[in-house]
């Protein structure tokens, strides 16, 4: 690269890469500071195997909720309808000394059915919930 004189009246044509590099550097900082906040909360599910769960938590203790293929719910081997099941959930977790809901479903199922027992559960007042495969 040369270097001009300063009698001529070309025009600057270098980049300044200073205010570039400042800006970066400002952007990553705070990129750096606002990421621990978006993360978004979710439910915490414990994911366990069948034999995990042997000698945790008796079956009599916990919740079981049943999803089958074709959309029908059972508490505790008893059917629930949907619309019924805030309120029996609600009234299993309050018999419920651990306050544990197991919930089964088939492969088949969809995600949002799963998640819609999952959030009921949590808002009854379910503490742990499990996801098994039926």
């Amino acid at each position: 690269m040369g270097v001009s004189s300063g009698g001529s009246e070309e025009p600057i044509t270098d980049i300044n890469l200073t205010p570039l590099v400042d800006v970066s550097l400002v952007l990553v900082i705070i990129f750096m500071a606002v990421a621990p906040f978006a993360l978004q909360a979710g439910i915490k599910v414990l994911q366990s195997k069948a034999s995990a769960q042997v000698g945790k938590v008796s079956l009599s203790e916990s919740v079981q909720v049943k999803l089958s293929r074709d959309g029908k719910l059972t508490l505790n081997g008893a059917a629930v309808t949907r619309e019924g099941y805030p309120e029996a959930i609600a009234k299993a977790l309050a018999r419920s000394a651990d306050k544990f809901v197991i919930v089964k479903a088939d492969t088949d199922n969809r995600v949002g059915q799963v998640v819609t027992l999952l959030d009921d559960a949590r808002q009854a007042g379910a503490l742990k919930m499990a996801l098994m495969k039926n």
